[in-house]
């Protein structure tokens, strides 16, 4: 298959003049409603993130009622796995419909102006209402069937709430340079929530698991008072076309916008991400260190639980609190990315190619000791360290390393393939986005039976390998990144657009 099947996913944002400079054009909003409309969507991506991972605090608890047994193979995680698959596939049908339709349909049930009508919008409107109506039936499920399927479904839409930020970013700020900030912390809340959800289990613990989810539930309707109050549409070609229903001199350019059958969006949301995922190397190798590394946060669920109870004699809640720890590392990284953001956007001036235009490999430097040193030496740390002579605080720094690569790595990728992939980039990055949530639905199930079979240091020491191996991928980007993007056909069709 040939780029040239595909047409770009984002048409180049040159609107008239009139519409460019208009007050209604959300990239022109002034920089407070901006941040007011993406400090709720980030609260929105964290607090999604809990409910993925608060439930396995309680999981063996909750598996115990239902007379669910882990003798043979690890079925109290069931509910995080079947949260984590509605998540990796929801986004490759969700997001493209928001994408076409409007965001802010996608967040709530009604919003201003006029509908787009049809069932499937109707649909798109209730998301965030029905993500938050499937933490009822995983309250007061009466069986393990009833919590995996409501678990299911709110994966799903959860999936396309947490992947809608970047989108808004994208909106209300036009230059990369604008967006670094924004998507840094999207990346930021996106791995966070998932990170603290068995804290806020551990933090519950005392209730019955039933009120895990009942407080989730009333953090949901609060969430959803702001959402309504401050949440506008930020699709530009929406708004313009909102707004020609109004102001008669913007109606010509409304009338140029390309429509998209629904049909043909479905089909290429579902076929260009796995088209990138298994032709493009740079998207395959970027995706296999970022799911690794967002397993890896799904995996300490279960490592720091079987780690710190059979060494240091803690309870499920108490191993639930170190999570904390990763959570720590991944504030710090979070901070050590902004200089990283101001080192990719120096690098527009010794681009040869493509004078003030920053180049795509300088967004990956730190992320090669953060690979090194804090991801595979955290790994390590964090096993080695694991035994009652040593104080149960010297393995927890280790797990903070872990979180301070996590942190650096994701955000190295998910910038990387923006800025190379460019119109591309929202296939490339929803496959990045499939293969994450793959990873951290499965790669967990393996956890308790490989810290059992090759013991603690040796467990942590194989998924420390892993990370040196995988940190070749940023190394042979920055040597041969400008080569290999010339050798990428969807690189150069977008570039040639």
């Amino acid at each position: 298959m040939n780029p040239s099947e595909f047409p770009l996913e984002d048409p180049p944002k040159t609107f008239p003049n009139i519409w460019r400079d208009h007050s209604a054009n959300p990239s022109n909003w002034p920089e407070s409603k901006k941040w007011s409309i993406l400090s709720v969507v980030a609260v929105v991506t964290f607090t999604v993130g809990m409910n993925a991972t608060a439930v396995a605090t309680p999981s063996l608890i909750i598996a115990d009622e239902f007379h669910v047994s882990d003798a043979s193979f690890p079925n109290s995680y069931w509910p995080v796995t079947v949260w984590n698959t509605g998540a990796a596939f929801g986004p490759m049908i969700g997001l493209p419909l928001l994408e076409n339709f409007g965001i802010q349909r996608g967040f709530l049930v009604r919003g201003p102006g006029p509908t787009n009508g049809g069932r499937l919008m109707l649909f798109v409107k209730l998301l965030y209402a029905l993500f938050s109506i499937m933490v009822i039936p995983q309250a007061v499920a009466q069986n393990f069937a009833t919590l995996l399927v409501s678990r299911a479904l709110a994966g799903t839409f959860g999936g396309i709430l947490q992947n809608t930020m970047e989108q808004f970013s994208a909106d209300l700020w036009l230059t990369e340079q604008e967006r670094d900030l924004p998507i840094t912390l999207y990346t930021y809340v996106y791995v966070a929530g998932v990170t603290l959800g068995p804290a806020f289990g551990a933090i519950v613990s005392r209730l019955s698991w039933r009120w895990f989810f009942y407080i989730q539930l009333m953090i949901y309707s609060a969430v959803g008072l702001p959402l309504l109050v401050i949440l506008r549409e930020t699709r530009g070609q929406i708004v313009l076309a909102l707004h020609a229903e109004k102001d008669t001199s913007l109606a010509k350019e409304a009338s140029d916008i390309a429509r998209t059958s629904l049909t043909h969006l479905l089909h290429e949301a579902i076929t260009r991400p796995a088209h990138l995922l298994f032709t493009e190397p740079v998207v395959f190798f970027l995706t296999l260190w970022a799911a690794f590394c967002f397993g890896l946060v799904f995996l300490m669920t279960q490592s720091i639980v079987q780690v710190y109870s059979s060494t240091y004699k803690f309870g499920d809640s108490a191993s639930g609190l170190v999570q904390i720890s990763l959570f720590v590392g991944e504030t710090i990284g979070f901070f050590a990315c902004l200089p990283q953001n101001v080192y990719h956007q120096r690098s527009a001036k010794r681009n040869p190619v493509e004078p003030g235009v920053p180049i795509p490999e300088a967004r990956l430097p730190l992320s090669v000791p953060a690979s090194l040193i804090g991801l595979a030496g955290g790994l390590f740390w964090y096993g080695w360290a694991s035994v009652p002579q040593v104080h149960w605080m010297l393995p927890t720094i280790g797990l903070a390393f872990v979180g301070f690569g996590i942190m650096v790595i994701i955000t190295a990728v998910d910038m990387y393939i923006t800025d190379a992939y460019i119109k591309f980039a929202g296939s490339a990055i929803a496959a990045v986005a499939m293969g994450e949530n793959l990873f951290a639905a499965w790669l967990p199930l393996a956890t308790r039976s490989m810290y059992t079979s090759l013991g603690f240091r040796w467990a942590s020491s194989l998924l420390g390998f892993v990370a040196l191996l995988l940190t070749l991928a940023p190394i042979v980007l920055i040597w041969k990144g400008k080569t290999i993007r010339k050798k990428s056909k969807f690189i150069q069709a977008a570039l040639s657009s």
